[in-house]
C-alpha cells in the first residue's frame, strides 16, 4: 500500500514570482499569506488522495483441490434419503410407579417382635415381612378358647337334658332352654373363630389354639402384592399402630417403573398420554427400555416453565433403579423421508453456519452453505443447498474446512 504527497503547483509558483517582481513592497507583506494558502491546498490534496485508498480485507478459499495423499483422509459418499422419526426428547430419573407401591402396616396394634426382610429384597404376596406381639390378638384368642369351653359345656348339658327328658325327670321347657343354650354357643364360637381369622390366623391355626387350648399373641404380617421393599422403618422392640405413619414397610410392584421428565412448556402441545416412549440410561449403554406416557401433570411450573410428564416403563428383568438419570425419546408423528448425509459430512463453522463440501471428480471440493433439520441415527437432514445424489464429504470434512482456514486450498 503507497501513500503519495502532491507538491505545490505551478501557476502558484509562477504567480509568487510575478508579484516579487511588480509589487515590491507589497509582496512583502502579502507573501507570506500566499504561501500559506499553497500550502493549505496541496496538503488537501494530499488528505483526498489518502481518503480513497482502500484496505483490501484477505480472502478465503471456497475450493480446495486435494493431492493423492490427502485423498486418503477424505471419504465421498452420495446424497440419499433417510428416514427421520418426529420425536420429542427429554431427560429425567427413574422411580417407582406410585400407583403399584404399598405401605404395609399393621393391622393392629402391638410390639414389633421380629423383621424379615431388608431394603431391595423382593418378596412375594403372603411372605411374612414382620410380627408383632398383639394384645388385640391375646384377647381374640383367648374369647376363642372360652367360647369353646362354653360350647362344651352347653352341648354336654343339652344331651344330659334329653336322657333326663326321656324318663321325664326334666320338662320340655328344660329341654328347650339346653337347646337355646347350645346355639347360642355355637354361634359365639363360630364368632371367636372369624375373630381370631381376621389377624392372618389359618384354619389350622385355629383349631391348634382350640386343640390346645393355648392363646398365641404373635401376628403375622405378609406382604400384599409381590414387589420389593423400598423402605423400612420398624425395628424390634417399636410399639406400632395401625395407620400410624411411618410404615414399618413400604413395597413396591417393580415390573413397571416410572421415569419422571420435566418437558419444556413449547412440547407439552405435541403429548398426550399412551405415547410411546423408549428410555435409555447410563447404567445400560445400548439398552433401550420401552413405555407409555402415564400422566401428564395439569399445571406448568412458573420459574421454569416446565410440566413434569410420568411415563410407565416395562422393566421384566428388574433391573431399573429409583434415581436413575435417564434420557427418553417420545414419538410425536410419523417418520419423515428426507435428503441427508453422514454426520460427520456437516461442519458447523465459526459464525455459525453448517457448511458441506461438494465434489464432481473426487479430487476438487467445493465448500456450500446448507440448512440443517433433525438428527437421528448418524444421519442429519439437509433441508437446502443440496440435491440428491451429489458427492460430498463425509469422514474429513472437517479437514478441508481447516486447510481453507490456514490458507491451503486453491481459490
Amino acid at each position: 500500500m503507497e501513500i503519495r504527497k502532491t507538491p505545490l503547483t505551478l501557476s502558484a509558483a509562477v504567480a509568487a514570482a510575478l508579484l516579487i517582481l511588480v509589487g515590491g513592497a507589497y509582496l512583502v507583506g502579502h507573501i507570506g499569506d500566499w504561501l500559506e494558502s499553497g500550502l493549505d491546498a496541496a496538503s488537501t490534496d494530499a488528505k483526498a488522495q489518502e481518503s480513497n485508498l482502500r484496505i483490501v480485507e484477505p480472502t478465503y478459499a471456497t475450493s480446495v483441490t486435494l493431492s493423492d495423499k490427502q485423498l486418503t483422509s477424505v471419504k465421498v459418499e452420495p446424497a440419499g434419503e433417510h428416514e427421520f422419526p418426529v420425536e420429542k426428547t427429554a431427560v429425567g430419573s427413574i422411580d417407582f410407579n406410585e400407583d403399584m407401591t404399598v405401605q404395609i402396616f399393621t393391622p393392629y396394634q402391638g410390639k414389633i417382635i421380629a423383621l424379615y426382610a431388608q431394603v431391595g429384597d423382593e418378596v412375594k404376596k403372603g411372605q411374612i415381612l414382620f410380627t408383632i406381639d398383639s394384645p388385640d390378638l391375646l384377647q381374640a384368642e383367648s374369647t376363642l378358647i372360652a367360647a369353646v369351653g362354653v360350647m362344651d359345656l352347653t352341648t354336654r348339658n343339652l344331651a344330659r337334658v334329653q336322657e333326663l327328658y326321656k324318663t321325664l325327670a326334666v320338662s320340655q321347657a328344660v329341654v328347650e332352654q339346653a337347646v337355646s343354650d347350645q346355639m347360642t354357643a355355637e354361634g359365639n364360637l363360630r364368632a371367636a373363630r372369624d375373630s381370631v381369622r381376621i389377624f392372618g390366623k389359618s384354619n389350622a391355626e385355629i383349631d391348634r389354639i382350640v386343640a390346645e387350648r393355648t392363646a398365641d399373641p404373635t401376628l403375622v404380617v405378609p406382604s400384599s402384592i409381590d414387589g420389593r421393599v423400598t423402605a423400612r422403618n420398624g425395628q424390634p422392640g417399636l410399639f406400632v399402630q395401625p395407620a400410624n405413619p411411618p410404615a414399618p414397610y413400604s413395597v413396591a410392584d417393580i415390573s413397571t417403573m416410572w421415569m419422571l421428565a420435566n418437558i419444556a412448556e413449547s412440547d407439552v402441545a405435541a403429548l398426550r398420554v399412551g405415547q410411546e416412549v423408549k428410555v435409555s440410561l447410563l447404567a445400560y449403554p445400548g439398552k433401550v427400555f420401552n413405555g407409555r406416557i402415564w400422566s401428564i401433570d395439569a399445571m406448568v411450573d412458573p420459574n421454569t416453565h416446565r410440566m413434569l410428564v410420568r411415563s410407565a416403563i416395562d422393566d421384566p428383568d428388574h433391573q431399573l433403579r429409583s434415581g436413575m438419570f435417564a434420557t427418553y425419546v417420545i414419538r410425536t408423528g410419523d417418520p419423515v423421508r428426507s435428503l441427508a448425509i453422514p454426520l460427520d459430512g456437516v461442519v458447523r463453522e465459526g459464525d455459525g453456519t453448517n457448511t458441506v463440501w461438494v465434489t464432481a471428480d473426487r479430487r476438487k471440493f467445493s465448500q456450500r452453505v446448507v440448512t440443517t433439520g433433525m438428527q437421528n441415527g448418524g444421519y442429519r437432514q439437509i433441508l437446502e443447498g443440496l440435491q440428491p445424489g451429489e458427492l460430498v464429504a463425509t469422514d474429513g470434512a472437517v479437514f478441508l474446512s481447516n486447510m481453507v482456514l490456514i490458507g491451503q486450498g486453491g481459490s
